[in-house]
This record gives structure tokens, C-alpha cells and sequence, in this order.
């Protein structure tokens, strides 16, 4: 017998669920493309040695990678960064710049599943790339404030800081430079992690009592730089609530290449964990495929975002994706119910023909029922006569009779 489960690490999304994520998927595209951000879709494969060696070894043990039929060493996508550095190089010279793109696809690792964590997930990353302008950064902040606030999320936080100005303030600490990015890789743990934890982390990397304790003193009496300053006050003057900003010194990012501005969001009413973070990376597309060209961008938390938008409500009920269900009374009259089916959708309406005209109506009327379409059409001998149709209220349960432009004013004007 085949094996019919889904394989482990992957995920199902039927009806209801699949919905949902198709809201979430247009509400944000609608969002970017409201900013100017251009769509960007790359292959599921690539060349398996562009994506080797871009990650770090740990990661690169995640990648599927696998002999195609014609031989070739090729690797499932594990991110989106390294493709649009592929598309910037291939394209260099030929694309407007500052280059804003938005990418809203799955991506696979071959990690170990558990709870938030699949084998299969979407990625939705957005990025300008080309200019250092600080514009640019604020620009990023207000993009993805306006996401939220599409949703409906008014509670977005959006915590604030200066990778250039950290590095600085590890450095008067007495953090070495061939230390730096391991203990930035620490400090990124203070939110979830008590000062001591992190403390104790640091002694294990190496680093004295002393110079840890003194270093998270330091940084929570951090001021906010000036260039950070000038991006928030852009950011505000783009539209984001100023309240929403905040300065955040112990915030670190844990990935190594983030140059200056960095940012977390976090839904305080959602408990498991950010709903994205971004920066600034100012040589990352040189290092990946030796194009100079600075960038900052963000990547959204997609699964985490949905479900902190079903937490405070804010994701809209859906039903079925007909308005209304034609039944088809008998055989000889399906001819007439297909006409009236046609007529809807010509007319704009969603409908759906039942498409078995030897099931009794009753069936029909459940088949209505379990896909949630709220209205049925009957169009048995006395109607086809009088060129009528009844329209039956599934939910209300009452039903009157109308001609059929009664019938399509209904909808259009509902």
C-alpha cells in the first residue's frame, strides 16, 4: 500500500487555512507595491555551488542538494538573499537603482521539525538595494510598519539599533575584533535569556566576568547614535507612529553581516517571538557574488505573522469562494441551470453549478451547506416556464421567487 501521510517537516493547507495564507500573501504584496517595491521570483533550484559555502558549514548541512538528470549539482532554494545577489549580478548595469524588490516564496532546509519550525516554509523578504541613503533604511522601517498596519496590528513595536555603534561600544569594553560577532551572537540572546545566562555564555566564549558585566552596563547606558536618530525621524516623517519605534542598545542581530541599522518587530500580545528583523548590509551582495553593492531590507515572519493576526483577530472570515450554488432540479433542465450559472459570472458574481444532475436536491442543499455558500438557486419546471428562478437564504432559510435580472441585482448589490 503507497504511503499516503505528508511527509515530516511539511505542511497541508486546505480550504479555510489556505485562505488565510492567500490573504495574508495579497495584503502584503498590495503593501509593497503601494511603496514601489517591484515582485521578484526565482527558480525552486540553483546551481548547488552558489548556495554552498554563503551560509556558514552549519547551514550548508541544511541544504537539499541532490544529481539532476542531466548531471548537474543542483540545490533546492534555501533563502532568497543569495538568488536576488545572483539576479543582481547577472543583471548588473541593467536594472534601475536603486533596485527595490519584494519576494514572497517557500524556501526548504532539511532541519530537524519541531514546533514553528518545518522543512518546507514561505519566506517574504524585501530589499532596496543600490544607495546608502538613509532614506533607504526609513524607508524599510515605514514599508514594514505599513504591513502591520494593513492587518491591523496596531500594537507593532519596532525595536531600534545601530550594528556600527554597537561594535564600537564592544570595542571600548574590550571586546576583540576576532570576538566581536561571537559575543554579538550572545547578546542577541538577552531577550530571551536573563543577564547572567548571557554572562555565563560569554565566560564560556572567553571573556572575563569582568568585561561581560561592564559590557551590558555599557550598553544599556548606550545613546542613540545620530544617524539612527536622523533614520527614525525619516521614518516618522514617512508615516510610522513614533511610538512605535524604540531604541533598543541590546539589540544585536545575529547574523554577522549587518553594518548598521538593525530592527526587530514584536507583537506584545504575540509570546512566541519576533515577527521579523532586517538591516542594513553594506558588503553582503560583494561577499556572495563580488558585485559591490550596498543594501537594507527586512524578512517577515510569514507563518509567525498570521498567527498573530489570528491571535488578536484580525484575519477575516472566509467562506466558500462561490456567492451562490446553482442546483441542476433534473436532468433535463442542467441546460438551464448552466445558462444561469453563466449569466452570474458574466455578471461578476461567484457562483458555482452542481455538477451531478442525478443527485436529489437535498443532497445538493448539503453539498451548499458544507462548503459554506450562503445562497442556492432552484430552477425546477414552473420556474424554466416563467423564466424565474427561487433563491434560497442557506442561512436565514427563507426563499422568494425573481427574474433573473432580480437575481444578479441581488448580488451586485449586496
Amino acid at each position: 500500500m503507497n504511503n499516503v501521510q505528508t511527509l515530516k517537516g511539511f505542511r497541508d493547507f486546505l480550504g479555510q487555512d489556505a485562505r488565510k495564507r492567500q490573504w495574508l500573501k495579497n495584503t502584503i504584496a498590495t503593501v509593497f507595491e503601494r511603496f514601489g517595491f517591484e515582485p521578484l521570483e526565482t527558480p525552486t533550484l540553483e546551481y548547488e555551488e552558489l548556495l554552498l559555502g554563503k551560509y556558514g558549514t552549519e547551514a550548508d548541512k541544511l541544504i537539499y542538494s541532490f544529481e539532476d538528470r542531466g548531471a548537474r549539482r543542483v540545490a533546492l532554494r534555501y533563502d532568497q538573499t543569495v538568488p536576488t545577489a545572483r539576479i543582481i549580478a547577472q543583471n548588473k548595469g541593467q536594472l534601475p537603482l536603486p533596485y527595490k524588490r519584494y519576494q514572497i516564496q517557500p524556501v526548504w532546509r532539511a532541519d530537524k521539525p519541531q514546533k514553528g519550525r518545518y522543512r518546507e516554509f514561505v519566506q517574504c523578504d524585501a530589499d532596496i538595494i543600490g544607495t546608502n541613503a538613509t532614506a533607504a533604511d526609513a524607508e524599510i522601517l515605514a514599508v514594514y510598519a505599513a504591513i502591520y498596519a494593513e492587518i491591523g496590528i496596531e500594537s507593532l513595536q519596532i525595536r531600534v539599533n545601530d550594528r556600527e555603534a554597537l561594535i564600537l561600544t564592544l570595542a571600548k569594553a574590550g571586546i576583540t575584533p576576532d570576538n566581536t560577532f561571537s559575543v554579538i551572537q550572545s547578546i542577541d540572546k538577552l531577550d530571551k535569556k536573563s543577564e547572567d545566562e548571557v554572562i555565563a555564555e560569554l565566560e564560556s566564549k572567553g571573556i572575563t566576568a569582568e568585561i561581560a558585566q561592564n559590557l551590558l552596563q555599557m550598553l544599556e547606558k548606550t545613546s542613540i547614535s545620530e544617524k539612527l536618530q536622523s533614520i527614525i525621524d525619516a521614518a516618522v516623517a514617512m508615516g510610522v507612529k513614533k511610538e512605535s519605534l524604540v531604541f533598543t542598545p541590546t539589540l544585536a542581530r545575529g547574523l554577522d553581516y549587518y553594518t548598521g541599522l538593525i530592527f526587530e518587530g514584536i507583537v506584545p500580545e504575540y509570546e512566541s517571538g519576533s515577527v521579523g528583523g532586517g538591516g542594513r548590509y553594506d558588503n553582503l551582495i560583494e561577499q556572495l557574488v563580488g558585485v559591490p553593492m550596498s543594501g537594507v531590507g527586512f524578512g517577515l515572519g510569514y507563518d509567525r505573522t498570521l498567527e498573530a493576526a489570528e491571535i488578536l483577530g484580525k484575519v477575516p472570515a472566509f467562506s466558500s469562494s462561490a456567492q451562490v450554488l446553482v442546483t441542476i432540479f433534473n436532468p433535463e433542465l442542467a441546460s438551464e441551470s448552466m445558462k444561469v450559472t453563466n449569466m452570474l459570472r458574466e455578471s461578476g458574481v461567484t457562483a458555482e453549478c452542481y455538477l451531478d444532475a442525478t443527485k436529489k436536491l437535498d443532497v445538493q442543499l448539503k453539498y451548499a451547506n458544507a462548503k459554506g455558500i450562503p445562497y442556492v438557486v432552484v430552477i425546477g419546471p414552473d420556474e424554466a416556464a416563467k423564466v424565474v428562478v427561487k433563491l434560497k437564504d442557506m442561512e436565514k432559510r427563507i426563499e422568494k421567487t425573481l427574474t433573473l435580472i432580480e437575481l444578479i441585482k441581488t448580488f451586485q448589490n449586496a
